[in-house]
């Protein structure tokens, strides 16, 4: 083992599966003379020539497409945008063209093609780079979605995109980039579609994914200062999701607080918590509680962010409401 970066772990990925296929490449805003716009493809320029790692002008549309025509036609293309944000230009070619074309051909064409690039809010970017579009993709049938929370899942689980017959929503946050993990120097997959248990527990279940689990972790912490022991769930892919490993460890606390930073409306909570009280029901202490983000625009004012984002404090408090806690 030895601890590399987030945005190391990511390059990793992409360069061990380059090396092995010539008809893997990347493609994207900056990704080639600029290194990447957070560093991820540092090198890569060097290494790969300028056939498969390939810089685009500022038209997510295009270059969305004619990636999805290069699946089409026998390439492995890994396509990143600058940000989610950004991916509404492409929407269309995600949604009307990668994820159905398995489908409207009939099984004659399949669409290997991964999108990946930073979601959610990174700061004081404002309303219109702060966004959260997971479960808006996860809504979509053809596609998978994964939102990995540290380098070791995040290496693993794009090796895996990447190697995945189907398009792939990889999704990552510019405030991981930096964060440090622990990675094996040997060849490693994480299936996609297996969530994680960080953490053994046995009075409530914590559930979350992506950048959100510093969050979950650390009122986990503060949860066992007060003798509760919170048992604690990445999920790492809200398409398809883990649900048998949520419900299970429901069935063994009795309770649950799915944590998210999306809009409450549609939420990959929602649709978690909808999961567990069908089919564990009468394992439910507590009605099931989400923490999310505010259902505004996302607001510049730090003070502001600070009142939209979910935090371990208002975790803590949800858990001891779930627990009828009342000191």
């Amino acid at each position: 083992m030895r601890e590399i970066q987030f945005r190391e772990a990511l390059r990793e990925a992409m360069q061990e599966e380059m090396r092995k296929d010539e008809t893997i490449y990347l493609m994207g805003e900056e990704v080639a003379e600029y290194n990447g716009a957070y560093k991820v493809s540092q090198g890569m320029l060097d290494e790969f020539g300028a056939k498969r790692v390939i810089d685009t002008p500022i038209s997510e549309l295009g270059f969305a497409g004619i990636g999805i025509g290069s699946a089409m036609n026998g390439l492995k293309p890994i396509i990143e945008f600058m940000t989610f944000n950004f991916s509404l230009v492409a929407i269309d070619q995600v949604i009307n063209a990668a994820a159905k074309m398995m489908s409207m051909s009939g099984g004659q064409f399949s669409v290997p093609i991964v999108f990946r690039g930073p979601t959610g809010n990174a700061g004081m970017l404002s309303s219109q780079h702060s966004q959260c579009f997971e479960n808006w993709y996860a809504n979509c049938p053809g596609l998978k979605v994964v939102v990995p929370s540290n380098p070791y899942d995040a290496k693993g689980l794009l090796k895996s995109a990447i190697l995945d017959p189907d398009p792939v929503i990889f999704m990552e946050s510019e405030l991981m980039y930096g964060d440090k993990g622990e990675v094996p120097e040997e060849t490693y997959y994480i299936e996609i579609g297996k969530a994680k248990v960080t953490r053994e527990g046995t009075d409530v279940t914590l559930v979350g994914f992506g950048k959100i689990m510093k969050v979950v972790n650390a009122a986990a912490e503060e949860l066992a200062k007060e003798g509760i022991n919170a048992e604690v769930i990445d999920l790492r892919t809200v398409r398809p999701i883990d649900y048998a490993t949520v419900i299970e460890s429901v069935k063994k606390t009795n309770r649950m607080v799915f944590v998210e930073e999306s809009w409450p409306l549609g939420s990959i909570a929602t649709e978690v918590a909808f999961k567990v009280q069908k089919d564990a029901f009468d394992y439910l202490d507590a009605p099931i509680q989400r923490i999310m983000g505010g259902d505004v625009p996302l607001p510049y004012a730090p003070t502001l962010i600070q009142e939209y984002l979910p935090n371990a404090e208002k975790v803590v408090k949800a858990v001891k409401e779930v627990m009828y806690v009342t000191k």
